[in-house]
């Protein structure tokens, strides 16, 4: 699966592959905890995209296009019909609406898409308020931009010596999603599950109901307490979410 995709829990007998989309500046590991406990549910696989971690050395995407493609071509599985389900947190969601559009316009689409903390794509990514290029953030502004999310320990973003680390891919795919631009197209014929916090200060929850437009599927939007990050604090139900919407995919 190339650079693309880490398998931290393989469960090749699962039946249903979920391929994992990280969050903005984020990279495979941010979906470790969420591997571990879908594994056996599904096949967990998570998406790495270059610039960080041991893909440090290599250049940031710049457009959802390409990482569609890559992500697409290291999963030479999905081609021949191996059912392949998508989740995706933030930007993650965004990646994962446009991997599950490919998919479907070449007559493959995923088992289930699932999207988390974020509102429809057909929405500013960044409420008017707040929308200002990243090409025109200072590293102090950025940094307090990062803080208002709390997707990043505070020690983290107070270190001089891993902020060179942090901001880089941060400002790489805030880039990305601030250059994006939405097209308009059919709607999805699989299911959409959304998933959001009920304190998330940047997505409100009737933008995440949305997403209901995107689909001709079955829809449904679970709201859960914490911020724009509670994944990690309803593992339990977020797997019982995966597990029992593609247990009716798969009887319907």
């Amino acid at each position: 699966m190339g650079n693309w995709i880490r398998g931290f829990h393989p469960a090749p007998d699962a039946g249903t592959r979920l391929v994992c989309f990280p969050h903005a500046g984020g990279s495979a590991s941010a979906y470790h905890p969420l591997s571990a406990a879908v594994t056996g549910v599904v096949e967990p696989l998570v998406v790495q995209y270059p610039g960080r971690q041991e893909r440090i050395g290599e250049p940031f995407a710049e457009r959802a296009d390409e990482v569609v493609d890559a992500v697409l071509a290291a999963l030479p599985g999905w081609a021949d019909g191996e059912p392949t389900a998508l989740f995706g947190h933030s930007m993650g969601a965004l990646l994962a609406f446009e991997t599950a559009r490919r998919m479907t316009a070449e007559g493959r689409p995923p088992a289930a898409l699932f999207v988390s903390g974020r509102q429809a794509p057909s929405l500013p990514w960044r409420p008017a308020a707040a929308r200002r290029p990243v090409g025109e953030m200072s590293d102090v502004e950025l940094v307090e931009d990062m803080r208002a999310l709390s997707g990043t320990a505070d020690g983290l973003l107070s270190s001089p010596e891993l902020l060179p680390l942090i901001l880089p891919p941060v400002r790489a795919d805030y880039r990305l999603l601030d250059e994006h631009v939405h097209r308009g197209g059919p709607p999805l014929d699989c299911p959409v599950i959304a998933l959001t916090g009920d304190a998330d200060p940047r997505v409100a929850v009737e933008n995440v109901r949305l997403w209901e437009s995107e689909t001709r599927g079955a829809f449904s939007c679970h709201v859960l307490t914490g911020g724009h990050f509670f994944l990690d604090g309803h593992l339990p139900y977020v797997t019982e979410v995966i597990a029992s919407s593609l247990r009716t995919g798969r009887s319907g």
